[in-house]
């Protein structure tokens, strides 16, 4: 079924449209792909136009380890939890799910209301520690110098999971960050390992620098570097966005989730009292408006978020907040939309 009006997307933290010049960079690897590892003159061509894209990501991340090419971030999570060269695992309580099912219920880190994880005198000697950088929920910042402060003078290595900050953010100083090209415009299916130092880490295949099977989408990696190294100016704009929509929520008696600690301005919940999130998410969407509830790996349960769990919300409260999130694309007309609609649902 076609709406009559177009799409209000302000679900951009869980996949963002491509860029223009991402998708440029996409046809043009497909018009000129071989396998990078294949020793005939294409292959070749192919393998050099990898190295070239690999250190492009790099310096457009001022990144000075390693670049380890991947299927997304949630791929280069998952190689760093199994081979990074520790004993132990450790993650905080609002890590993304692709983090908290490899390590299990054991060895949580605790958040307090405002969903900053505690590291004060932790115990992390040979261990690999998972604390991302912005929260995909709530779009709280973990003030990160602190962090790898205390993990380090703790004995640990950290893995930082960046999807949400990559190219929007300075990164951390962290041993081991992920990247997902799909969440800054560039394409589906991409992303990277940034490895401070690779000896920390086991072998794990045969592409990649001997850390990761499979053939590299050279495609998709020149439209993820390509995407990395287009301009950010649409980020003032969407501070100056959310900053409107906080004030709106407040003003119309809703509450702002985390809205005192520090967030990234393309991230934000919302709680509307009385009204459930399931019900929000269905007004909305008949209105032309896509939201989501939680992170878009665990919305489609419309399960109680375990972040705000963790930040001590009881299930009531949580069962009514929804995530706005702001991209390029956005405009204070869409913000405009969602406003009026938000007070048509709330009945005020």
């Amino acid at each position: 079924m076609t709406r009559a009006n177009p799409l209000i997307y302000l679900d951009h933290a869980a996949t963002t449209p491509v860029l223009p010049v991402a998708r440029e960079a996409v046809i043009g690897g497909l018009d000129g792909w071989a396998n990078p590892s294949s020793p005939h003159a294409a292959g070749r061509r192919a393998k050099a136009a990898l190295e070239e894209a690999r250190a492009r990501i790099a310096a457009a991340l001022g990144w000075g380890g390693s670049v380890v090419l991947t299927g997304g971030a949630s791929e280069a999570i998952a190689i760093a939890l199994r081979q990074a060269k520790a004993a132990r695992r450790i993650a905080s309580a609002t890590e993304h799910d692709s983090v908290l099912r490899h390590i299990g219920h054991a060895d949580r880190l605790a958040v307090d209301s405002h969903g900053l994880v505690g590291t004060d005198g932790i115990d992390c000697t040979d261990a690999l520690v998972a604390i991302q950088h912005v929260n995909s929920e709530t779009g709280v910042i973990q003030p990160v110098d602190a962090v790898g402060t205390a993990i380090r003078r703790g004995g640990g290595l950290w893995l930082c999971d960046c999807a949400q900050s990559a190219g929007k953010l300075p990164l951390p100083d962290a041993d081991f960050i992920a990247i997902g090209a799909h969440k800054l415009g560039g394409p589906v299916g991409v992303g990277a390992l940034l490895v401070r130092d690779l000896a920390r880490l086991n072998a794990g295949g045969g592409q990649e620098l001997g850390y990761r099977g499979g053939t590299e989408n050279l495609p998709a990696i020149l439209g993820m570097a390509a995407a990395l190294e287009d301009a950010r100016d649409w980020l003032v704009r969407a501070a100056a966005l959310r900053a409107t929509l906080d004030a709106a929520i407040r003003a119309m008696g809703g509450e702002v989730v985390a809205g005192d600690a520090a967030r990234i301005a393309t991230i934000a919940s919302y709680r509307m009292p009385g009204v459930s999130a399931r019900a929000q998410l269905i007004r909305f969407d008949g209105a032309g408006i896509a939201v989501s509830a939680g992170s878009a790996c665990s919305s489609g349960t419309l399960k109680t978020s375990p972040v705000l769990a963790a930040m001590g919300w009881d299930e009531g409260a949580a069962a009514a907040v929804v995530r706005v999130s702001f991209g390029w694309t956005t405009t204070s007309t869409d913000v405009e939309a969602f406003i009026a609609q938000w007070r048509r649902i709330a009945g005020i």
